[in-house]
């Protein structure tokens, strides 16, 4: 029985990103593979782990290139189910100016939302070091049946539960049923990845220590890692808080899957030490690593397809601290 490192489970999409303006002065859209979960895992697979993902694209085009993307890039796809009667998702990311984006999802309905609970390969969750998964699987009822039937059969057999709520708001029917699906996440999870806007939207604190405290003292999360952009981030584990500076680029282009490659790293650096026994050495490490590829990946067009490996990402680190 193959064991993995990480599975993830979630969505698998296409995103259409601006690249340029035509003739007639039209935005030009490149489609590049995309969704959160498989961006974390081709992340993990450039640092040399045994990944698999699990869900659902339609049996078209788009659904068939991007399984082939994700055998491309080493991502286990057995249980990538392939939908005839729905089309897979498609996102259009606009960037705004200062580097945010705003999304425009084909999602009504699209084949991520379309997993079963008895598609689930069992043996894969039951074979992983560590499940993850954020809340675009919790949106409709027989996909949140799914992830959360995938959660209890990874944490039976010993798995750590990583979680990224992943906050969509134009994928949910509310944002009260948004904050009830991530509660659920922040309940199950032993690492938790939360950006500034998130953790402020759950909390309705300001202040990020105070949000932190506020989730510690109702879900008592292991290690919280904190996603601040251009202000870096923190972890916060057992009576540390630990905080690393960002490497901030003049090549950005667009911050598409710099929190995914940003909590990426962390799992392989939780992979690499365990959970027990983190200090603020290996925590400012992990930190480190994780804004550098981050900000590596912030350069670049799209994300899946397109992650540092460790030795790119070393060597950069060694060449800003110079």
């Amino acid at each position: 029985m193959i064991k993995y490192d990480v599975v993830a489970l979630g969505e698998l999409l296409i995103d259409f990103t601006e690249n340029g303006i035509s003739g007639q002065g039209n935005p030009f859209y490149e489609a590049n593979p995309g969704g959160a979960p498989c961006n974390v895992l081709a992340m993990l697979n450039k640092a040399g782990r045994k990944t698999a993902f699990i869900g659902k694209v339609g049996q078209d085009i788009f659904g068939s290139r991007l399984k082939a993307v994700l055998d491309e890039v080493g991502i286990n796809t057995s249980n990538l189910v392939m939908d005839e009667s729905t089309r897979t998702t498609l996102a259009f990311v606009e960037t705004l100016p200062g580097g945010d984006r705003d999304f425009s999802f084909y999602r009504n309905p699209g084949a991520d939302m379309m997993l079963k609970e008895e598609e689930l390969q069992e043996d894969i969750l039951r074979n992983t070091e560590i499940f993850h998964f954020g809340t675009l699987s919790m949106t409709h009822e027989g996909v949140r049946k799914a992830t959360k039937k995938a959660v209890s059969l990874a944490k039976e057999s010993g798995a750590l539960i990583s979680f990224d709520p992943n906050l969509r708001p134009p994928l949910w029917a509310s944002l009260e049923d948004a904050k009830e699906q991530a509660a659920y996440g922040f309940s199950q999870c032993h690492i938790l990845k939360i950006s500034d806007n998130e953790i402020r939207w759950f909390t309705g604190e300001e202040d990020f220590d105070s949000g932190i405290r506020k989730l510690r003292e109702s879900y008592h999360i292991p290690l919280i890692l904190l996603s601040m952009g251009r202000d870096g981030s923190r972890a916060y584990y057992q009576d540390l808080r630990v905080e690393a500076a960002p490497f901030l680029q003049d090549g950005t282009i667009e911050t598409t899957g710099a929190g995914d490659t940003f909590g990426a790293c962390c799992l392989h650096h939780v992979l690499k030490y365990g959970l027990d026994h983190l200090d603020h050495e290996k925590l400012s490490e992990m930190l480190t690593f994780a804004n550098a590829a981050a900000s590596i990946i912030t350069t670049r067009k799209g994300a899946l397809r397109v992650m540092p490996n460790v030795a790119e990402v070393e060597a950069f680190i060694a060449g800003t601290s110079k």
